[in-house]
C-alpha cells in the first residue's frame, strides 16, 4: 500500500535528483523509497506471522555457510543496482 509522503527539498537539489531518476529510468518517488529502503534494511524484520503456512515450512531447510551475511549481500546488492 502506497502513502503519499510531503517533503521539503532546495530546488536544485530535486532538480539534479529528477535527472538522475530520469537516466535510470526510475520515477523519483522508485528513487526515494529504495533509498529508505537500503539505509533501514538493517531494521526491517519478517514477523513469523506475516508468512504464509507453506513459506513457514521452508524456513531453514537451505543451509549456507557459517559467515553468510545476507544483509551484507542485499546491501552490496542494493548498491550496486541504485549506484549508491
Amino acid at each position: 500500500m502506497n502513502t503519499k509522503l510531503t517533503l521539503t527539498i532546495e530546488k536544485e537539489v530535486i532538480e539534479i535528483a529528477k535527472e538522475y531518476a530520469k537516466e535510470k529510468g526510475q520515477s523519483l518517488s522508485e528513487m526515494v523509497e529504495n533509498y529508505f529502503k537500503f539505509v533501514t534494511v538493517k531494521r526491517m524484520k519478517i514477523k513469523e506471522k506475516q508468512l504464509s503456512p507453506k513459506v513457514r515450512k521452508l524456513r531453514g531447510i537451505i543451509k549456507t555457510d557459517e559467515n553468510f551475511d545476507y544483509k551484507q549481500i542485499l546491501t552490496e546488492e542494493l548498491s550496486k543496482k541504485y549506484g549508491v
